[in-house]
């Protein structure tokens, strides 16, 4: 049994409780019937690890396992913990039952002298798992961004070969991709079940299944879904489309340098051109790019050109400049900082308000913040961090600051747009304190700013000229 109590309902098991698999889990064990029925007993299944068993006991006690603004997420875990229809275990022997099997496993990237790689083998062995375990006829849908032609090239023969030495036959499980496209924040929910989605399977059947699964799941009459004619056209979809905004963002670096140079405001000129349709979707500069998707899905098409394809000549030259850019971007601020303090940030306190990769998610996976503080550390500065959803950053090994007071800094960065800093009683914090304030990421109000400079603080912004 998958659930808390025996049921007719079909057994779905997401393998990896992650920021997607956690937020699957919970969005398919909400699905429901014409007649309110849930349709499915959920489990999610992690590996015995430190980090995996906390996930499993988070869950386990109807609990969300990662900080988030999202009410409606926290809401519809309850209501499924209530029901007896949510579970998580690290015992892989769940996948014995399961009607569908969602692969949500984390691909990182490998810096090597000949390229960046993607190393394969614990996605391998999350899926060599479920080939072992599997039933005849269920469902495999790989969630995971991947290299172009994962599927096809890795995920169907790692099964395959783990059903032959069962003695079943090979296609005897349907295998499709189907990518998320979760925003964790406010709307964390909502960016799984009331959103558009791609999908394919290895064939039509697969397809089928995948199509029929994923519609008791999603509002399709208002978000229809995309069928593609292959998994790596597919997976191609999730690489592009990430590529495609982290590109636009990269491109908008150079027009705030140009901004704050000649003394516009960038943020109000970005919002006159969105005003026309095929513009509405604009990017602007700011502190830096993080999470765990736009920060090295760009290099996925070029890993699968080379090792999958054998393309020797795609260079995929934008996608590499954009995440190098990308990269860099945290550095502006430093730059902004030091030269301020004419290059001498030595004993100099910064206060940075925000550490994790965006705003209402306490996520700091590839943080920008993280590059920010470790130059400003390189340059002899002390940084005190601050994030109202973050208690103890792991990537750094240090905990978060419960209050910064503005008496013991020298500058305010103002790196991340958490709604509580937009709510800011300037005064109030200020004292009778003044200190350079670097709005980094358009984070505070032209309000706030101009209360700011009313009280004696020198204020930059990064797309901004200093008086705006």
């Amino acid at each position: 049994m998958l659930g808390n109590q025996p049921s007719n309902r079909k057994k779905v098991c997401v393998q990896g409780l992650g920021f997607v698999g956690s937020a699957m889990a919970i969005a398919i064990a909400n699905a429901s019937s014409d007649k309110g029925e849930r349709l499915y007993d959920v489990t999610g299944v992690d590996l015995p690890t430190v980090e995996g068993n906390r996930r499993v006991a988070a869950i386990s006690k109807g609990e969300l396992p990662f900080a988030n603004s999202d009410d409606l997420l926290k809401d519809a875990l309850k209501k499924a913990f209530q029901a007896g229809n949510i579970s998580a275990t690290t015992n892989p022997d769940v996948y014995k039952e399961a009607d569908v099997i969602i692969v949500d496993i984390n691909l990182d990237i490998d810096y090597q002298p000949g390229g960046p790689t993607v190393p394969l083998d614990g996605f391998k062995n999350a899926v060599r798992t479920v080939g072992d375990l599997v039933k005849p006829g269920a469902l495999v849908i790989v969630e995971t961004t991947v290299p172009p032609g994962t599927c096809e090239k890795v995920v169907v023969p790692v099964l395959d070969e783990a059903l032959a030495e069962r003695g079943l036959p090979k296609g005897c499980v349907h295998v499709a991709h189907s990518y998320e496209r979760v925003m964790p924040g406010k709307d964390y929910l909502a960016s799984i079940i009331h959103y558009w989605r791609v999908y394919a399977g290895v064939n039509e059947e697969a397809g089928n299944h995948c199509e029929e699964f994923l519609s008791t799941i999603i509002n399709t009459k208002d978000y229809p879904m995309t069928r593609l004619h292959s998994t790596t056209a597919s997976e191609t979809s999730k690489v592009l489309e990430n590529s495609y905004r982290a590109a636009t963002i990269a491109f908008m670096e150079e027009w705030g340098r140009f901004a704050e140079a000649v003394g516009i405001d960038l943020f109000q000129v970005i919002n006159a051109i969105r005003v026309r349709p095929t513009h509405s979707n604009m990017r602007q500069p700011g502190f830096g790019v993080g999470g765990y998707c736009l920060t090295k899905d760009p290099l996925f098409a070029q890993i699968a050109a080379k090792e999958y394809f054998g393309l020797s000549d795609v260079d995929f030259a934008f996608c590499k400049r954009a995440v190098e850019v990308n990269k860099e971007m945290p550095l502006v601020s430093v730059g902004k900082l030091n030269d301020y303090f004419q290059g001498d940030l030595k004993g100099k306190k910064i206060a940075l308000f925000g550490v994790s990769y965006r705003q209402d998610v306490g996520d700091t996976r590839y943080s920008p913040s993280e590059t920010f503080v470790k130059a400003l550390q390189q340059k002899g500065a002390r940084v005190d961090c601050h994030d109202p959803l973050v208690d103890y950053w792991h990537d750094l090994n240090r905990p978060i600051e419960q209050e910064l007071h503005a008496d013991r800094y020298d500058a305010a960065v103002f790196a991340v747009g958490h709604k509580e800093y937009k709510e800011m009683n300037v005064r109030q914090w200020l004292g009778e304190h003044t200190l350079l304030i670097l709005d980094a990421n358009d984070v505070l109000t032209d309000q706030q700013r101009s209360e700011f400079r009313a009280e004696g603080c020198h204020v930059v912004s990064i797309g901004r000229g200093e008086l705006l």
